[in-house]
């Protein structure tokens, strides 16, 4: 059964973050991005999207079973703060 979480990071850095995702992952996984908007899809079933605005990123995960959704959030998680170590960046699961 798919699941999916979302979460946001309010950073005035969300296209630029959005953009380093995509980029990253591309060689991994087939991806698709603007500026403003932005989609993973990897080989395993897993799905990153993503949208910027200028005062918030908002990401999207969706898995094919239960147990990989935490785990993918936690790559994400990682992924992200790495990219954001010049700020204090929360990001807020729901």
């Amino acid at each position: 059964m798919t699941r999916t979480a979302t979460a946001t990071a309010a950073t005035e850095n969300a296209s630029r973050y959005l953009q380093q995702l995509c980029k990253h992952w591309s060689h991994k996984a087939e991806t698709e991005f603007s500026t403003h908007a932005g989609e993973i899809s990897f080989a395993s079933g897993n799905v990153l999207t993503l949208t910027a605005d200028n005062t918030c990123l908002a990401l999207t995960v969706e898995v094919p079973d239960a147990e990989a959704l935490k785990p993918f959030q936690d790559v994400v998680d990682a992924h992200l703060l790495r990219f954001a170590f010049r700020e204090d960046l929360k990001i807020v699961w729901t």
